[in-house]
């Protein structure tokens, strides 16, 4: 009986999991590096629509992405306002992405590219 369970499981299973090729990227809200004065760790709404992300960072097929982006407001009712950016993400690459405020009290921000590391263990893909 045992047998017969795993494959049913398996078959059931893996149609629903997400595979990754030889390449991916990955876009994070955190920081790389603190230090930057008003720049807070931005919220990654979704990527092409889809949201709901269980990992962080968010692994994503390279090209053109719209990102949508929100940001931290302790103390402010409502949250801040959404911000949408297309992006070129190259493979192997991992965008951090951020929230630069004007101010300690200020609402206004933008989104900006904190940083752009090499994801160790991707192969990118030879010219």
């Amino acid at each position: 009986m045992r047998n017969l369970i795993f494959p049913l499981v398996v078959s059931l299973v893996l149609p629903g999991c997400q595979t990754w090729g030889p390449t991916w990227s990955e876009v994070t809200g955190s920081q790389y590096v603190g230090g930057t004065l008003f720049r807070r760790n931005a919220i990654i709404d979704n990527i092409d629509g889809r949201g709901a992300f269980v990992s962080d960072p968010i692994r994503v097929d390279p090209g053109s992405r719209e990102i949508q982006v929100s940001a931290p407001t302790p103390g402010w009712r409502g949250g801040s306002d959404i911000k949408v950016i297309t992006l070129d993400l190259e493979p192997c690459k991992r965008y951090y992405i951020n929230a630069q405020f004007e101010n300690n009290v200020s609402l206004d921000w933008t989104v900006v590219i904190g940083y752009v590391d090499t994801i160790a263990g991707c192969t990118p893909p030879r010219a």
